[in-house]
């Protein structure tokens, strides 16, 4: 599930209690499901939400999407029943709330044998500790929890996100250190289109993978922002080629469009490449 290779643009919730949404997300074209067993879903619901998305689960449909499902937090009465079931269900992925270390991690794994583990990463102390909880073997992504994060830090709303700056760039780091997967968070204003494109242009801009979504309006706005544009898989073809003809000649250093073409450049190219031949895949699929 390498994000070089494998794309999570648009990484949609949805209410594991829902019947219509869990079945109009296998239409959506998102690269992503985030089934919420936690926030989405009130108290008195949490058993049969369990029980209706494992349903949903077991019926399939959702082809080539990437099945993530977030329990509750174990520190609450349903987090452990959660964790059992998620076990035997379909999916991909076991997102836990609200990380604060690795060992938070450990207590799922213990629960949940190998199957691969998301981390909400919304709290002061979980920003403390993104390395170890990077690190942790069983870790394969990050969620930014930005509402959340947000309370906790007492910050203010600006659009540029400045007071969650900090934040972002810790779980960034400690995500491309370990090779993860990294979403950026939610953008609650679900009409704002424009706001949307910013703020998804920013992320993308960061290296941020993809971003979390809360309605089916956002995704293609996103799934635009992180995809390759035609001039950057135009330019990425255009490196490969000059500097394999360089190479081959036993030349000097290859330009391209006056600037110098080296490795690196070509090895960010190829994956832009690999990048767009995987979402034309999706959109076959």
């Amino acid at each position: 599930m390498d994000p070089r290779q494998r794309p999570y643009r648009s990484v949609l919730y949805i209410p594991g209690s829902k019947e219509r949404a869990l079945d109009k997300a296998r239409s959506l074209p998102v690269d992503a499901i985030i089934f919420d067993l936690e926030d989405a879903v009130a108290a008195d619901e949490k058993e049969n939400a369990r029980e209706t998305l494992k349903a949903a689960l077991a019926t399939g449909g959702y082809g080539p999407r990437v099945k993530i499902v977030r329990i509750n937090g174990l520190d609450n009465p349903w987090g452990r029943v959660d964790a059992e079931a998620v076990r035997e269900m379909d999916a991909d992925v076991v997102l836990l709330p609200k990380v604060n270390s690795a060992a938070d991690v450990d207590a799922l794994a213990a629960i949940t044998g190998d199957l691969p583990i998301w981390a909400m990463m919304e709290t002061p102390r979980g920003m403390l500790n993104a390395a170890e909880i990077a690190a942790h073997p069983l870790m394969a992504g990050f969620v930014m929890g930005t509402n959340d994060l947000a309370k906790e830090l007492q910050t203010r709303f600006r659009p540029d996100r400045l007071p969650l700056m900090t934040s972002l760039g810790l779980c960034l780091l400690a995500a491309k250190a370990e090779g993860l997967v990294i979403v950026d968070g939610v953008y609650n204003a679900f009409k704002d289109t424009e706001g949307l494109a910013a703020e998804c242009a920013q992320g993308r801009d960061m290296g941020f993978d993809g971003k979390t979504l809360i309605h089916p309006a956002q995704v293609e706005t996103a799934n635009t922002a992180f995809a390759p544009s035609e001039a950057e898989i135009d330019l990425a073809r255009r490196q490969i080629v000059a500097f394999e003809e360089v190479e081959a000649k036993g030349q000097g250093v290859a330009v391209v469009d006056g600037k110098i073409v080296e490795n690196l450049h070509v090895v960010t190219a190829r994956e832009i490449l690999a990048k767009a031949e995987a979402i034309s895949a999706l959109q076959a699929g």
